[in-house]
């Protein structure tokens, strides 16, 4: 049996960028989530169009921390990485999705219980991707570090009997026209920094000693409104992203059934007192091993 060939899925965080630089694979992959909207727009023009070049799309802004960018164009110095994209989120959330209609007919906000975010702006990109470059199974490095193990093991659990994750997937047209979906085997998840034993104390001297990525005081990578944050850091975000947040805030507000939060809106949360004292006992809480937190 040939052996697989090896991906490593990046996100723009610490531990994806460790293994990007000490875990050489045949790929490296990251999905940028783009945003069109103004309000998040990337404030240096010459970047927006180097990354616009990289994606093949045009590329105005993200609803990640603008410190993503810098970190992803350090990385892609020194190793060679893909860099793709799906559709804008707002374009996502207002009917570009094909699962996020009720049944009343109206198209709702992704949340903890649906999370078609992900789905559209991280995997389907990185699938799409995998179909045109490789077409076969491979093995994806996901950067869960030591202490995760129950993040990693509710992404061994989705496995089928043969070790490998499924994706569905539009695999033709019914008489009728409507579309067929079918099941597709496409990858092996592996996490080297659990095999490895490396924490996040260990990730944190590595970078604290290797200055050839920007990561700046206060980054975490995904989405600086993503719901699977508590809102006291959804709080903190309003502070020093406000907005980012904003747009989260305004799109909440649109004519959706739902909101991102169950029971809390957005604009409540960014018009609370700043707070000072944080939990993030809630951050393990996303097994997707695509955005990272």
């Amino acid at each position: 049996m040939k052996n697989m060939k090896s991906v490593n899925s990046l996100s723009g965080g610490k531990s994806s960028s460790f293994i990007a630089l000490n875990y050489p694979a045949d790929f490296n992959v990251f999905s940028l989530v783009r945003t069109n909207d103004k309000l998040c727009q990337y404030p240096d023009k010459k970047v927006r169009q180097i990354v616009s070049d990289l994606l093949g799309c045009q590329f105005e802004g993200t609803t990640e921390q603008d410190n993503l960018i810098r970190i992803m164009l350090d990385l892609s110095e020194q190793i060679e990485i893909d860099w793709v994209t799906g559709k804008p989120f707002e374009d996502i959330i207002r009917g570009g999705a094909n699962n996020n209609k009720g049944k009343n007919g109206k198209y709702y906000l992704p949340n903890v219980m649906v999370r078609y975010c992900t789905t559209h702006l991280k995997m389907k990109p990185i699938f799409e991707w995998w179909e045109k470059e490789i077409n076969e199974i491979c093995e994806m490095r996901i950067g869960f570090r030591k202490g995760e193990e129950k993040r990693a093991n509710r992404m061994l659990e989705k496995l089928t009997e043969s070790g490998t994750e499924e994706i569905k997937i539009v695999v033709g047209k019914h008489d009728n026209g409507n579309n067929k979906w079918g099941m597709v085997e496409w990858r092996t998840p592996k996490f080297p920094l659990i095999e490895n034993g490396i924490k996040a104390i260990d990730i944190e001297k590595y970078w604290n000693k290797n200055k050839s990525v920007g990561f700046e005081k206060g980054y975490y990578n995904n989405c600086v409104g993503c719901f699977h944050r508590s809102p006291l850091f959804l709080n903190k975000m309003t502070q020093e992203h406000r907005n980012k947040m904003e747009w989260f805030a305004r799109i909440e507000e649109e004519n959706f059934p739902n909101t991102f939060k169950k029971d809390l809106k957005y604009r409540e949360i960014m018009n609370w007192e700043p707070q000072t004292e944080l939990s993030f006992d809630d951050f393990d809480e996303c097994d997707s091993g695509y955005c990272g937190l």
